[in-house]
């Protein structure tokens, strides 16, 4: 255990980024032997294109017990964590080498169910749902740095104490389940959209796997994962609809919200964040201004912030509705004389 702890786990978060990539690559050597697969056209937005036209109850079964099997593990190994470790290290428990055993082994596991029954549970449940996790993640990441950062150019929302604080240490589960979700979700494709999409979603279970240690709150390599949904969302997006389509709504809206928000956690100064924000503009304009819709480029712009810091919003209310209703339940119980009158003095 000594032994453990001594290892930086910044150091192995650096072999970790290495794995992952080399995983991504190994996906894509593999990709050659999905080729011959069937699929049904595409049917539009809504429509998720790489699912088996005749699905099985084994192929269903293969994606859902994997899955089922690898989030109930992770959330295992999280709740294991916060009751017998409880602490911050700047090396590695034992419970963080299980999680990264744990980690790679269902990424192998998903892999092969892929080679041999091809379909992940988009077979069964909306695209909407693997975008949406992704999307609640991150509102959630908003919400949790609100008082480190600020929400609006440094200044915190007037979220409550309590409501962030549950969010810190609940988040765990949440952020387990977007991660495995959206990787069960996908069969084990080798387009440049899947590779990229899965590179993340290891980086994520990664980050998972290395909670309480410092590595796990390093302020750059949190905003690294923040950041990289700017990268694969535009990608993906000049990848399907080409250079004339949506691609700059996801570009100049996922930097829209790093100027507004997650640049003021960086420790920069407020010169060079002027900076950024003035080349974030004059990025902006030319590129809208080339493709002749300037006067649409505020509204498109603006689209992807505005939703989330609505949902950060909405989302603080419902938790501080739920801790508000939990104790106004646990308050009469507390309060309440025992049988018999009150005790004798």
């Amino acid at each position: 255990m000594t032994a453990l702890r001594n290892v930086s786990a910044g150091r192995v978060l650096l072999l970790g980024v290495a794995a992952s990539a080399a995983m991504t690559g190994l996906i894509w050597l593999l990709g050659d032997r999905l080729q011959g697969i069937e699929l049904l056209p595409d049917q539009g937005a809504s429509w998720y294109y790489w699912k088996l036209p005749d699905p099985t109850v084994w192929t269903r079964l293969s994606a859902w017990l994997g899955y089922a099997a690898h989030q109930l593990v992770f959330w295992w190994l999280i709740y294991y964590a916060q009751t017998r470790v409880r602490r911050y290290t700047g090396g590695l428990h034992p419970v963080n080498v299980v999680a990264l055993a744990v980690n790679t082994a269902f990424i192998a596991l998903h892999t092969l169910q892929t080679h041999l029954f091809y379909d992940g549970l988009a077979q069964d449940v909306s695209i909407f749902s693997s975008q949406g996790s992704v999307v609640l993640l991150l509102v959630v990441v908003l919400l949790m740095e609100n008082r480190r950062r600020g929400l609006f150019l440094g200044r915190p929302a007037p979220i409550g104490r309590a409501v962030v604080d549950f969010a810190r240490r609940y988040h765990g589960y949440l952020f387990s389940w977007a991660a495995v979700y959206t990787f069960w979700y996908h069969p084990a494709e080798a387009t440049s959209g899947h590779l990229i999409g899965f590179f993340y979603m290891f980086l994520l279970l990664l980050q998972g796997s290395l909670f309480l240690t410092r590595a796990h709150t390093n302020r750059w390599w949190t905003f690294t994962l923040e950041a990289m949904v700017a990268v694969h969302g535009t990608l993906v997006a000049v990848m399907t609809s080409g250079p004339d389509g949506a691609w700059p709504m996801f570009l100049f809206g996922f930097l829209g919200v790093f100027v507004v928000t997650q640049m003021h956690g960086l420790g920069l100064s407020a010169a060079v964040r002027w900076v950024l924000a003035g080349c974030y503009v004059a990025a902006a304009v030319l590129v809208y201004g080339l493709r002749g819709d300037l006067g649409g480029a505020a509204g498109e712009a603006v689209r992807i912030p505005a939703i989330e810091y609505l949902l950060v919003g909405v989302l603080a209310l419902l938790l501080w509705l739920g801790l508000r209703a939990a104790a106004l339940f646990r308050r009469p119980v507390a309060s309440a004389a025992p049988p018999g009158g009150p005790p004798a003095r």
